[in-house]
């Protein structure tokens, strides 16, 4: 009888073991919980010209005269919403949704821009890699960031980075 207590033990521990990690998980990924926890405040913009996967030239850092925040905010209900884009006061919203390996994600988002002096409407979010995603920080990557590419063909790649921005607290 004593024999077997100890391996009653150990073959409950291990039907036990085999119950709980059978199970599938469906959501572990905190992607989108990060995306959607707060107001994003754009830090910096650098466009990257390569061929293939070789540089060419540096890194053009854009806006960098520019006096307006920028905000990009992420809602829950896969909206989001950029103010004042490309240093122009406006407001756009659209949606978006994140690819099922939440590496990317596609936004319809519709915002003006200036080119050549010239105010056109583009689409900055259409196909955007999630570069890098922490609590505190967040960097996008748009244009050419498809993972197979020529490597005879021009691209652009332009990297947004933005920073958490802290939340104002009223005290009555």
């Amino acid at each position: 009888m004593k024999n077997k207590i100890p391996l009653l033990f150990v073959l409950s521990l291990v039907i036990i073991n085999v119950l709980c990690n059978s199970c599938k998980k469906d959501a572990n990924s905190n992607i989108a919980h990060l995306l959607t926890s707060g107001t994003w405040q754009l830090a910096s913009i650098q466009a990257t010209n390569y061929m293939g996967d070789t540089q060419l030239g540096v890194a053009d850092t854009l806006n960098v005269n520019c006096d307006s925040t920028e905000l990009m905010t992420f809602s829950t209900n896969n909206t989001c919403t950029y103010t004042n884009y490309s240093c122009l006061a406006q407001k756009t919203t659209g949606s978006f949704t994140l690819t099922p390996n939440r590496l990317y994600f596609a936004s319809d988002m519709v915002c003006k821009d200036t080119v050549n002096g010239e105010t056109v409407t583009i689409k900055p979010f259409e196909n955007t890699q999630i570069y890098t995603l922490g609590v505190y920080s967040l960097v996008l990557q748009t244009g050419d960031v498809q993972p197979n590419y020529s490597p005879t063909k021009r691209r652009r790649v332009v990297r947004y980075g933005f920073i958490k921005q802290k939340a104002v607290i009223v005290n009555n």
